[in-house]
């Protein structure tokens, strides 16, 4: 049977709490086969809750295979908790594990005990996001057709991931040359893991305008030692960021994959037959980025008398029945309306405003503006980075799921910020 379990913790060291649940639950043979990314979330307070109660929540969600029963499982949660040190006092105290049953298939079950699926499942945005990066399409028994996605759009914010930029590249438009050797790219990565990064996204060529295109071999050669690095380095923590790899080329997606990534970014859009048997045959998410160059060719842009949100609207309607037609699983696809690829200042500005719109056709939405040259008709402010920061709470506000960032630590802690204070409905 599989089934989808929640956990949060929010007292002590929370990173470790949750990844010593893990190991409880498959040294109790309990199959873990994916997990999502860790998302903070503020604390769910009652009315007139202790100061010190106000505790963020460190969540996160796993789909599992079991041959237990139901009942069985909640004895195994309850044992877990107790071994770990929860106590169940009043509802809202600080817990240093949470573990809940969120869905057993599709069964539905009432008791003194325990209900199934979990009640509020569709009503909380800390167990919606990790829920929706495994399966956005799945629906819940009892609540009718609509989607985990749909669910999220009726939230006052849907939480993001955030997924940090590496750019193993000399000609970057942006960091181009910082990160070429280990010994610097480490750092940069160890700061993104410590801000709180979802997804590490590795690109080996830069599509910036005037660029010169690359072989496949070529880009192999510049990431495929670090991505190897970079693997070792995560192996074996159980609570690691996804990692992504960039790129249009399908030997270096099939390499990257061989490796064990958990993503492919596609600037080609998942249009090339390659790619397609390759997003079919693997289990990794893929990104399909709409373009109409690579790399991008100012001169060459989405016609000014059409709405180029509707126009990527249409794109995406007509790649939805081709992917379905091909028999890709569409909860593993993200689409990624490509900003500043064929898209003019204003077009760009025009997409980021809606954003969320996307959303309605399904699928996850990855958004990457960040630093890019229309971000400075935002202002005489030159300071790309903040005004990233500010465009992307704007993304968050809109529900995006993913927003790719070159400063991870600085938007983390603008979104906390900004999520601890935004008004619940």
């Amino acid at each position: 049977m599989q089934i989808y379990l929640g956990l949060g913790s929010n007292l002590g060291k929370r990173r470790h709490q949750l990844g010593v649940a893990l190991e409880m639950l498959e040294e109790r043979g309990i199959n873990i086969d994916q997990r999502s990314p860790v998302v903070e979330s503020p604390a769910a307070l009652p009315a007139n809750a202790p100061t010190e109660w106000s505790r963020p929540f460190l969540n996160l969600a796993i789909r599992c295979e079991v041959s237990c029963s139901p009942m069985e499982m909640l004895t195994l949660i309850e044992e877990i908790h107790s071994t770990m040190g929860r106590k169940d006092r009043e509802p809202g105290c600080p817990r240093p594990i949470d573990i809940d049953i969120l869905l057993w298939g599709k069964k539905r079950l009432e008791n003194d005990g325990l209900i199934i699926p979990h009640p509020r499942l569709h009503r909380r945005n800390f167990v919606l996001t990790p829920l929706i990066s495994m399966r956005p399409l799945l629906t819940v028994p009892g609540l009718g057709k609509k989607t985990l996605i749909d669910w999220s759009k009726e939230l006052s914010h849907h939480i993001p991931l955030w997924m940090g930029i590496l750019n193993v590249t000399p000609d970057s438009f942006s960091d181009g040359g910082e990160y070429l050797n280990w010994q610097d790219i480490e750092p940069h990565i160890e700061a993104m893991i410590a801000a709180g990064v979802h997804i590490i996204d590795i690109g080996g060529e830069s599509t910036r305008p005037g660029a010169k295109p690359l072989t496949q071999k070529e880009v192999w050669l510049r990431i495929g030692d670090i991505l190897k690095k970079i693997m070792i380095k995560i192996q074996g923590n159980p609570l690691r960021p996804l990692i992504s790899v960039d790129t249009y080329h399908p030997m270096v997606a099939r390499k990257a994959l061989e490796l064990g990534v958990d993503m492919i970014n596609d600037e080609s859009g998942l249009t090339s037959p390659e790619m397609i048997k390759l997003a079919k045959e693997s289990s990794a998410d893929w990104v399909a980025m709409h373009q109409l160059t690579l790399p991008v060719n100012p001169a060459i842009t989405i016609s000014n008398d059409s709405r180029p949100e509707k126009l990527l609207q249409s794109w995406l309607e007509d790649r939805l029945e081709s992917w379905q037609s091909e028999g890709l699983d569409l909860n593993r696809i993200i689409f990624d309306p490509g900003i500043g690829f064929g898209k003019n200042h204003l077009q760009s500005l025009e997409i980021l405003r809606h954003a969320g719109e996307f959303r309605d056709y399904g699928l996850r939405t990855l958004i990457g503006h960040s630093r890019k040259s229309f971000i400075k008709s935002f202002s005489i402010n030159n300071d790309r980075d903040l005004l990233t920061v500010g465009a992307s709470l704007s993304l968050c506000e809109q529900g995006v799921d993913i927003i790719r960032v070159h400063d991870v630590p600085s938007h983390t802690a603008a979104y906390l910020g900004w999520a601890h204070s935004v008004r619940k409905r």
